[in-house]
């Protein structure tokens, strides 16, 4: 059984979040945008089986959040490049031990079957790939291993998921390979992913703001 499962995310502020969608949304619009794609995300990961469940926020709540249930706390993130927050929440996540899952706030069309696929009965770690060559979550059986194999690595490219592969195999770790799941950066894969998920507050959003979604 996964033990915690981490939201990594900023709040939804203008020109913060999403601005890869300005134009032809709004730095505003886009806000909203990210809101519906965290409080989706959130529901998500609320269904998954799980001891506990951790909001790494970079930044105050708002009444954007909703309600969280009991199984929720929240954090701060810590000081740093992606690598170091990242690595920050794992840590955070310690409090409650056993085996750890990290996402971030930009797959609104995940499963909670899709993160309660990993088994650290037979897996060390999971790896989630997305089309862009970065990834959208991240396991580890012992969460105390995340700064030897996430520390450094290059995030933000096109070749993300493979180095932190490959850092994760040279550590010895059995790796399990989850679904792929495209991270809503641009316009065009919001979009998409608005097509899979009709009925998601993330689709009901993007309609409301982009003629284009119908």
């Amino acid at each position: 059984m996964i033990a915690t499962v981490v939201v990594l995310a900023k709040p939804p502020e203008p020109g913060r979040v999403k601005t890869r969608l300005v134009p032809p949304l709004t730095h505003e619009q886009a806000a909203a945008v990210a809101a519906a794609a965290l409080r989706d995300t959130l529901d998500a990961v609320s269904a998954v089986p799980a001891a506990g469940h951790l909001l790494a926020l970079d930044g105050a709540p708002g009444s954007w959040l909703g309600n969280l249930g009991p199984t929720w706390r929240i954090t701060g993130q810590v000081a740093g490049g992606l690598d170091a927050r990242i690595v920050g929440a794992f840590a955070a996540s310690c409090e409650t031990a056993g085996p750890t899952v990290l996402v971030g706030m930009d797959t609104p069309q995940l499963r909670p079957q899709q993160l309660a696929a990993f088994d650290p009965a037979r897996y060390d770690a999971c790896l989630g790939r997305s089309a862009d060559g970065g990834y959208w979550a991240i396991g580890l059986r012992h969460a105390g291993d995340a700064r030897r194999v996430i520390s450094g690595v290059p995030m933000s490219t096109g070749q993300t998921a493979a180095v932190q592969l490959r850092r994760l195999q040279r550590a010895g770790l059995r790796v399990q390979l989850l679904d792929r799941v495209d991270d809503v950066d641009t316009i065009e894969t919001a979009r998409r992913v608005a097509i899979l998920i009709p009925d998601s507050r993330f689709a009901r959003t993007l309609r409301r703001l982009d003629p284009v979604v119908r």
